[in-house]
């Protein structure tokens, strides 16, 4: 596994062994990221990599132009692999990583918008959103409309409906995995991820 695209071009990125994360293949990460790219999206965006794994989405998008990026992942192995591979990337200074279980961090990024007082937390507005759970994972009614990003890119194995505010513009399967694009803006132009309807 490597990144695709941008200064880290062709950087090895870590994973570790097991089942403890699934990263997303290279070639949808590339049509994933330029169709983000082709919309005006990364440049100088702030990201919010959740179920972060190896940080491979997270990275590719700080390689790629975006201004900064916070990984939220709660599992050991992940978070040594994802800083490493921050570390390797020479990403890492624009890049937070929170050990943390998504739902926590969600609640806290919540209290924080209700109380600017409160202890200091990685979040607040974002530009884009990078969602991959575990393939059994079953909140997304609950999560999406949570989600603090005006686009949001979902991964998974099936089709997933976007709540409101989110309005899908587009879903493709590759393989195992089904991507949806989606934001809480209409964004005119041509198909998002490419390809056909």
């Amino acid at each position: 596994m490597r990144v695709v695209a941008g200064t880290a071009r062709g950087r090895r990125l870590a994973a570790p062994p097991g089942a403890v994360t699934r990263p997303t293949p290279d070639r949808v990460r590339e049509a994933v990221f330029n169709s983000l790219n082709s919309m005006g999206v990364l440049s100088g965006c702030r990201v919010l990599d959740l179920y972060a794994g190896t940080g491979a989405m997270g990275i590719e998008a700080l390689s790629r132009g975006a201004a900064h990026a916070v990984f939220v992942e709660r599992h050991p192995e992940a978070l040594a692999a994802l800083r490493a591979n921050l570390a390797a990337t020479g990403l890492a200074d624009r890049a937070a990583v929170v050990a943390a279980d998504v739902d926590d961090y969600l609640k806290a990024t919540d209290r924080l918008a209700v109380d600017p007082s409160g202890p200091p937390v990685p979040g607040g507005a974002f530009d884009l959103a990078v969602v991959d759970p575990p393939y059994d994972f079953d909140g997304w009614v609950d999560l999406l409309p949570r989600l603090p990003a005006a686009v949001v890119v979902i991964e998974s194995n099936r089709e997933i409906e976007a709540p409101e505010p989110l309005r899908v513009h587009r879903r493709r399967r590759y393989g195992s995995t089904v991507v949806t694009l989606a934001s809480t803006t209409t964004r005119p132009g041509p198909d998002p991820l490419g390809g056909e309807p």
